[in-house]
């Protein structure tokens, strides 16, 4: 019985240790956040937008980067962020005086981000890298969001999305 026990737990600890490493790592710095282009909020404070927003633009990374090889690790060092859209007072947007603010996104109001990265391999050697990309999507109100429909950050995922699957089409794991 203790052998079988023992059995057991080496069993699903290997499994356990497998499964971690069972997609890429991400790590992504936010570097001097409080400079970025447009990380504005409308109802909350500046700060806790902004670690909102960036906690979900890494969480959906992280979920791009489940379809690169086993292994792998994807550092990101963002340096701006221009959310889609502009921050208005209500008043200005013809809500009178509701008071607080609004995000008004027109064609002329693009989201970019700026970012350099690395995705490097179990040995640590460099697969891809760019010092300096310069992310813009100037078409984005023209493109489906279906997949993305409720997000309050669908112009940015979607035109992440879009790059990551360009600049990685080789390492994707096949759907």
């Amino acid at each position: 019985m203790k052998n079988l026990s023992l059995a057991l737990i080496a069993t699903v600890a290997t499994t356990v240790s497998c499964f971690s490493y069972a997609k890429a790592d991400v790590e992504i710095t936010w570097e001097n956040p409080k400079e970025f282009r447009d990380v504005k909020p409308t109802l909350q404070s500046r700060t806790k937008f902004r670690e909102q927003t960036f906690s979900k633009l890494e969480e959906f990374i992280t979920e791009l980067a489940e379809d690169l090889p086993d292994g792998q690790k994807l550092t990101m060092t963002v340096t701006n962020l221009d959310l889609a859209g502009e921050v208005w007072p209500s008043s200005f947007v013809g809500m009178g005086n509701a008071g607080g603010e609004v995000r008004v996104v027109k064609q002329i109001d693009i989201p970019r981000m700026t970012f350099s990265y690395s995705l490097i391999d179990t040995k640590g050697k460099v697969l891809h890298s760019a010092d300096e990309v310069n992310l813009k999507d100037m078409s984005f109100m023209d493109h489906s969001t279906i997949r993305f429909k409720n997000d309050s950050l669908k112009y940015e995922k979607k035109m992440i999305e879009d790059w990551f699957n360009d600049e990685f089409p080789d390492l994707i794991a096949k759907k």
